[in-house]
């Protein structure tokens, strides 16, 4: 059995670190705090006595990564938790100071594994973020391994996509609502539709339903 750990959630929805807090009782680990945003985050951290923390990129209008530095210096490993999938982004909260990386769509075990290796001061990345940088530097490749049985981001396979209009699409393809994928992205319902309209003139595609059917043949 793993040693039990205190956590520190950073994530802008309330859900999701409801969502969190549960899994990780279950884990019998500890969140001896958790924040919305920046502000949240350094009124809170100091007195928590956290052992790892478990930060998502995407805090509304702010970035996870600007957290990564402070927590470096009050030595607390951290753990990025984030929809994000493409090479880049990971890449990018490696050099903050991030000392693992696991994406929302693996499996909670994953999650639990990569706590415990973050926390023991261990490197850790997930099966499909470490595929995302199997295929930034071998593109074109049948990647194996940890990733076998796991779809290619959208984002990092269709050229002439930006890293936003390709998550929308890999969001599609999983069967999200317009209101759902706004949700996860932290924009408008609005901008969603933008960005499909984007998408549907890149790809040249005639509407949503050819979009969403696109969507669903990309992910299989």
């Amino acid at each position: 059995m793993k040693a039990a750990m205190r956590v520190f959630l950073v994530d802008d929805h309330p859900a999701v670190r409801q969502g969190l807090a549960l899994l990780l009782g279950q884990a019998r680990h500890a969140v001896c705090g958790e924040a919305g945003g920046r502000a949240e985050y350094l009124e809170r951290i100091g007195e928590s006595g956290a052992q790892v923390a478990l930060v998502d990129l995407s805090l509304g209008e702010e970035s996870g990564l600007a957290l990564l530095e402070d927590l470096r210096r009050r030595g607390i490993p951290a753990l990025i938790y984030s929809m994000h999938e493409d090479a880049e982004t990971i890449e990018r909260a490696f050099a903050a100071g991030a000392g693992g990386y696991v994406t929302k769509r693996e499996v909670s075990g994953v999650l639990l594994d990569a706590l415990a290796e973050v926390a023991a001061g261990r490197r850790y990345v997930s099966p499909r973020a470490g595929r995302s940088l199997v295929e930034r530097v071998a593109p074109g490749g049948d990647v194996r391994g940890a990733a076998q049985g796991g779809s290619q981001s959208v984002a990092q396979s269709l050229d002439g996509l930006s890293e936003r209009e390709g998550q929308i699409l890999e969001l599609l393809g999983r069967g999200e609502s317009t209101p759902d994928i706004a949700a996860a992205l932290s924009i408008s319902a609005r901008t969603v539709e933008s960005y499909c309209a984007r998408i549907m003139d890149k790809l040249g595609l005639g509407g949503m339903k050819a979009l969403k059917k696109h969507a669903i043949q990309r992910t299989k």
